[in-house]
């Protein structure tokens, strides 16, 4: 299994479509409508779903301890151009560039709607290596020739339940990465696909509070994930089924899981 797309919800398709496209390099697949659009991240797909009058304000919080989604990351070969693209444009930042804990440079800033996203430099020198052939395989994909969809970043209450929770869906800890420098108790658990893609699941030993995920606000909604499985009984036991209708997307279970991540599954 792997990570086929990620749903953002947008209030202007164009906008959101020139954003991705003139300063990210995505590429947009087959022609962008009043309901939509599909742009190629190379190991994964965007998929914005245009909301329209019917947008709300977000409840989203960038503060971390805020459980549920956090982030989306792109792999970039350098992060420092793209940056100096997004400045000229005048995109927000969340952190401009840096050298962050574990060997890599990042950046973060925010989509027309909200969404934040994250550029990687490098590869991760995880403090705890948990599955040497997964991390072997990450780092043999390179270095990208345009930005390559990387992971989904994602608050939880408990990292081992969280892992739990993702086994019966092909993910495994390949490595960790703790955050001496943060006060509140951060670490980071890489739980990797068995094809393209992984979920960062944050944890901290500070307080966190749960999000319920907005339908009609715009930002992100919902990493899908491709092929079908034998049985989903292991990760439907510890998640919600969700209305399948209202996100639009057709031949998808949907489950939320209990920090708030709505998951789509192909059927």
């Amino acid at each position: 299994m792997a990570v086929r797309s990620v749903v953002v919800n947008t209030l202007d398709v164009e906008r959101a479509v020139a954003f991705y496209r003139d300063l990210l390099d995505a590429r947009l697949i087959g022609e962008a409508t009043r309901h939509g659009a599909d742009l190629d991240l190379v190991t994964a797909t965007l998929h914005l779903r245009a909301l329209g009058a019917r947008g709300k304000a977000s409840t989203w919080d960038p503060d971390d301890l805020q459980r549920g989604f956090r982030h989306i990351g792109l792999k970039v070969d350098r992060v420092d151009p793209y940056a100096e693209r997004l400045a000229d444009a005048g995109v927000p930042f969340h952190l401009k560039p840096l050298d962050a804990v574990g060997g890599v440079r990042i950046t973060f800033f925010y989509d027309p709607d909200g969404t934040l996203l994250e550029l990687v430099e490098g590869d991760v020198q995880y403090s705890d290596v948990l599955d040497a052939e997964a991390v072997a395989a990450e780092r043999a994909l390179g270095p990208p020739e345009r930005p390559r969809f990387d992971h989904v970043a994602l608050t939880v209450a408990d990292a081992q339940a969280a892992g739990e929770r993702y086994r019966p869906l092909g993910f495994r800890p390949a490595g960790a990465l703790e955050q001496p420098q943060d006060s509140r108790g951060f670490r980071i658990t890489y739980l990797h696909a068995s094809g393209p893609g992984v979920l960062e699941v944050f944890t901290y030993s500070a307080q966190t509070h749960l999000r319920r995920p907005q339908l009609e606000a715009p930002g992100f909604q919902a990493v899908v994930l491709t092929e079908s499985v034998e049985s989903l009984d292991g990760f439907t036991e510890m998640c919600g089924s969700w209305e399948l209708d209202r996100l639009g997307l057709d031949g998808l279970a949907l489950y939320i899981d209990d920090d708030g991540l709505i998951v789509g599954v192909e059927r």
